[in-house]
């Protein structure tokens, strides 16, 4: 057998360089753009949109395309205190504060003094409409009053995109290309929403929804339609579906974009 060629030392160390890059893990930039691909080609054999992404579909639920929804928007980490204050300021605007109690001014009876102040071994009273009797005034009772207050712009649109990203990671939004309704019809509505599958508080939101559109859906228990101006957080947060037409989506990025 002819005698085995001997390594130089600069073969061995290259070969120990090699096992060495061979046994070293993969950087986490290039371990976690192998795992998007791979997700991408998963979902797109699966018939499903990728990641950051939502599928436009018609009235009879078909698939149209797909839409890129903006991150800034749609994909912000949800900020439940923010959403609380929104809710809460929403909740005190719509207080009617009627509420009102009578005092000793507006109770009726007499202001006459029952009997004089002296002499007859009875408590003094100076009038039978005194909060100290039966049927009198109330004391520091609720009177009406706005219970309204503002809420900074910014923080409302901040709140609002934590709303809005919350229904996206919980799969309650639905994208529809358009709303073509001929005539004011409620049952070819219900039957639109039966075909997409929505069922119970729904919130469809329309730019500038048409006259045939709105008289349909103020009939169906549950339905509020919208324009994305009148978007808020408590009608977002309130609603089982979420029903965004593409123009109204293309409304809400440009109203909410920082």
């Amino acid at each position: 057998m002819p005698p085995k060629k001997q390594k130089t030392a600069a073969e061995s160390r290259a070969a120990v360089k090699k096992k060495a890059a061979a046994k070293a893990p993969k950087s986490p930039a290039k371990a976690a753009a192998k795992k998007t691909a791979a997700r991408k080609v998963a979902t797109e054999k699966r018939g499903e949109s990728p990641a950051g992404t939502v599928p436009v579909v018609n009235a009879a639920n078909e698939r149209v395309s797909d839409l890129v929804l903006h991150p800034e928007v749609f994909g912000v980490p949800v900020n439940e205190h923010l959403l609380y204050e929104a809710v809460k300021q929403y909740r005190a605007n719509a207080r009617s504060g009627t509420h009102a109690t009578k005092n000793r001014a507006l109770v009726s009876g007499s202001g006459r003094k029952p009997w004089r102040q002296k002499g007859t071994g009875r408590a003094r009273v100076g009038e039978i409409r005194t909060p100290l009797w039966r049927h009198g005034g109330t004391v520091f009772g609720p009177q009406p009053r706005d219970y309204s207050y503002a809420m900074p712009r910014k923080a409302r649109a901040a709140a609002l995109r934590s709303a809005l990203s919350q229904r996206v990671k919980e799969g309650a939004m639905k994208v529809v290309d358009h709303f073509d309704l001929a005539v004011p019809k409620t049952r070819e509505l219900i039957a639109i929403l039966g075909k997409l599958e929505v069922a119970g508080k729904t919130l469809l939101v329309d730019s500038k929804p048409t006259d045939n559109l709105v008289l349909s859906g103020r009939n169906i228990p549950g339905l509020k339609v919208v324009d994305p101006t009148q978007v808020n957080v408590y009608d977002v947060l309130d609603c089982r579906n979420l029903i965004v037409t593409q123009e109204a989506l293309t409304r809400l990025e440009e109203r909410l974009t920082p």
